[in-house]
């Protein structure tokens, strides 16, 4: 494990990443999803596509990695950006996971790879938008103190620096972004996700001109048990480069 400090719009972050397989030519970088660390996806890939130099990065505010203050998906990109030039590192691919997902998108690879990425746009469950609606009503009565009861899973124990960068983040509609992507995308998602369902997936397929999906059995972390098959999806679509 490595860090690297630099500063970013005046503000200092200390990045964490991991390289395997240092003396390999071609890179494939791997962005983690919100609430996750590098070390969860080299569980998910350690062991495959050796023919490639991994890295692997705790994103700003999570894992080892640094943030003291509010960030936007565009930031977290930014900072990446930095960090890939600060390393040497190309750009040729990069597989990003849910939240991840977007911001591989935004660094713009030559080959990217979505794993059950976020940016479209699910409907909320009823529960959760009544939910939300008692909250705005507290929020205006000045009972902001309860907000520990209402916040989304993903949002809780965060520091309030996370919390702010977690609402700029989770309800952006990236299609735009994924429609501006013009080279060469794997997307993979997961049958039973309901985070990130098979059908965004497809909404992305539309999008993005040169794209293939594959479905794979099981939730929103279907990459811990399947990494060696989506592997196998990223070397079959290399050999079409």
């Amino acid at each position: 494990m490595a860090v690297k400090s630099f500063l970013y719009k005046g503000n200092g972050f200390a990045i964490s990443y991991e390289i395997l397989n240092p003396v390999q030519k071609r890179d494939i970088v791997f962005l983690h999803g919100w609430g996750s660390s590098k070390g969860l996806m080299k569980q998910a890939f350690a062991k495959t596509l050796h023919d490639f130099r991994h890295i692997y990065i705790d994103m700003p505010g999570f894992g080892s990695s640094s943030c003291d203050v509010a960030l936007t998906t565009e930031d977290y990109a930014a900072i990446l950006e930095l960090l890939l030039h600060e390393i040497s590192a190309s750009k040729e691919i990069i597989l990003g996971h849910s939240f991840g997902g977007k911001v591989a998108t935004l660094l713009n690879p030559d080959f990217l790879v979505l794993v059950a990425s976020a940016g479209i746009l699910v409907p909320k469950p009823f529960k959760i938008r009544a939910k939300i609606a008692i909250f705005k009503v507290l929020k205006f009565t000045g009972l902001t103190s309860l907000r520990r009861f209402f916040v989304a899973p993903d949002a809780v124990g965060m520091s309030e620096t996370m919390y702010q960068t977690f609402k700029n983040v989770v309800n952006e509609d990236f299609s735009e972004h994924f429609k501006a992507f013009k080279k060469k995308a794997l997307l993979c998602f997961g049958k039973a996700d309901t985070a990130t369902p098979l059908w965004t997936g497809e909404v992305i397929k539309t999008l993005i001109a040169d794209s293939r999906l594959v479905a794979y059995e099981g939730d929103h972390y279907f990459l811990f048990k399947e990494g060696k098959l989506i592997a196998d999806e990223i070397e079959k679509s290399l050999r079409g480069i």
